[in-house]
């Protein structure tokens, strides 16, 4: 009995690993705001106010996802080369 459980122990973690690497990891506020150069205040400003990358909550935590905020800053970039 207890090696069947163990086995099942086993392959519920694998599952878990294996899907886990699969995602794409979430930025914390301070992570984020040291990428972007910009004061945790500011980021925190952006969000209460709608602007910015899109935040998730996480419990009572914000995260962003990297993906998001690459595409934020996508949508941010200017083209100077306008003739």
């Amino acid at each position: 009995m207890r090696s069947s459980r163990t086995a099942r122990s086993a392959e519920v973690t694998s599952r878990t690993a294996s899907s886990s690497s699969e995602r794409s990891p979430l930025a914390s506020p301070e992570e984020l705001s040291a990428y972007l150069g910009i004061p945790l205040g500011t980021l925190y400003s952006w969000n209460h106010r709608g602007i910015g990358p899109k935040a998730t909550k996480v419990g009572r935590h914000l995260r962003y996802r990297w993906q998001e905020v690459e595409a934020w800053l996508d949508a941010q970039t200017t083209d100077h080369d306008v003739a």
